[in-house]
């Protein structure tokens, strides 16, 4: 892929943003964020209107660890394309390292209103409603994201770990037998399983 792509790299500058952007993304994917940030380099500078160009530029940067020069390339690829997936996940993942909850959650609930049925999605609003410590609504998203992937074990326990701290012993021992069937190696799981039959 790589060797067919840099085909490409000598021909015009639309053709050569794309080969730049495919190439910039294999090496992200391969960890080269040294050859990643080259080429979303080359990619931007030979077409600034590609969104996927601009969406990983942003990624190699949040690489980096620079969250608010990454947020500013996401949110330049969404002023060029609205409805660019990528970099409205992107930019909510990065809301979040800034600690900036209120934006993140705007940012995936604007994405599920695009994706209804993205498991990554519905679970980074149930995580942000967590961390926003609002409990009723956390669980509320966890259920939807179950009937998205029903045999998540790491969601199942969320939820009995949930509705554990909101006293509800039954539902509790519920999702969390339901995650044991499904992963008996959770350690955490077993304890509480085990510590649940003893009371």
């Amino acid at each position: 892929a790589l060797e067919t792509l840099k085909m490409f790299e000598k021909r015009d500058s639309r053709v050569k943003s794309a080969a730049a952007t495919n190439l910039s993304f294999l090496y992200f994917l391969e960890n080269e964020l040294a050859q990643a940030t080259n080429y979303a380099d080359l990619a931007v500078n030979s077409d600034r209107y590609n969104p996927a160009a601009l969406s990983n530029k942003g990624n190699t940067v949040f690489a980096n660890g620079d969250y608010e020069k990454a947020a500013e390339f996401y949110k330049e690829a969404l002023r060029n394309d609205s409805s660019c997936t990528e970099a409205l996940y992107n930019l909510g993942l990065t809301y979040k390292k800034l600690n900036r909850i209120d934006e993140a959650l705007d940012c995936f609930q604007k994405l599920h209103a695009i994706l209804r049925d993205s498991a990554e999605v519905i679970h980074q609003i149930a995580q942000i409603y967590e961390i926003l410590e609002d409990p009723n609504q956390a669980i509320e998203w966890y259920l939807q994201l179950i009937s998205v992937v029903p045999t998540d074990p790491h969601i199942l326990s969320r939820l009995g770990k949930l509705y554990d701290n909101e006293g509800d012993k039954s539902q509790a021992f519920h999702y969390y037998y339901e995650s044991y069937r499904y992963f008996p190696s959770n350690i955490e799981v077993i304890e509480w399983l085990g510590a649940y039959y003893i009371d």
